[in-house]
């Protein structure tokens, strides 16, 4: 039983470390697994003999272990089902630039505190500014489906994909749009164009990413364009202008 016991520790250790890792998934809670086994008078037709004491406890180690391999096993069948839709989520999850930019020089105001151009105030910039001519090509950055496609106060001509996962991506002060709300785009398809509207005070591209309704600092989603080289200069890049563009 410590044998079976120890390799189970083992399985469950890989399906929450690695397995349900990969693919971002939440590790079963460890009182899901450790809980007991229900049943009041469960046990009773083992009591009253001279050995009852080490049969009772065998027959609960037991149980438990049986209750383990089946949580693990419906775990495992998560597993699966997760694995079919991971081709899925690789495409849907946002990997590229929004705009091409192979040289790095578009990169202008990354994630962070930034002068804000028009208040000149310290203010949180929640995405990424790219500067390009009006007319630049705007890519989607992943699979989705278009759910906003708009002209709003501040961002002017927006458009926000839902990629599914958790993940949103959002583009704005765009010039014009190249798709409407409810269609399907895939990573690559242009979407829009660069533009100068709402609160911007030159052509450019703001982008964002969102994951679970948390806006989250999109260089680290640029992985099926950078080398790590690339990385490490679009971060000293990004950090330089002390200024956002919107």
């Amino acid at each position: 039983m410590e044998l079976i016991e120890n390799e189970l520790e083992f399985l469950q250790k890989t399906d929450d470390n690695i397995y349900r890792t990969i693919f971002e998934a939440e590790p079963i809670p460890n009182s899901r697994r450790e809980s007991g086994i229900g049943g009041i008078n469960r046990y009773a037709d083992l009591e009253g003999f001279d050995n009852s004491e080490i049969v009772l406890e065998t027959a609960k180690r037991l149980d438990k272990i049986k209750k383990k391999l089946y949580i693990q096993t419906k775990s495992f069948d998560e597993i699966i089902e997760l694995t079919k839709n991971k081709e899925d989520m690789l495409a849907s999850v946002p990997a590229i630039q929004p705009i091409a930019n192979k040289d790095l020089r578009r990169t202008a105001s990354g994630w962070g505190y930034r002068v804000h151009p028009i208040y000149k105030i310290r203010l949180f910039h929640y995405g990424m500014d790219f500067t390009a001519p009006t007319g630049t090509e705007v890519f989607s950055t992943g699979n989705g489906t278009v759910i906003e496609a708009r002209r709003s106060r501040g961002f002017g001509n927006t458009i926000l994909i839902d990629h599914g996962y958790g993940y949103k991506t959002r583009y704005a002060h765009l010039n014009s749009f190249n798709v409407r709300k409810g269609q399907e785009v895939i990573r690559g398809d242009v979407i829009a164009f660069v533009g100068n509207t709402g609160r911007s005070t030159a052509p450019h591209l703001h982008y964002e990413v969102i994951r679970n309704g948390k806006k989250i600092n999109p260089v680290n989603y640029y992985f099926n364009d950078l080398s790590p080289e690339e990385y490490d200069r679009m971060i000293v890049l990004s950090m330089k202008s002390g200024q956002s563009f919107d």
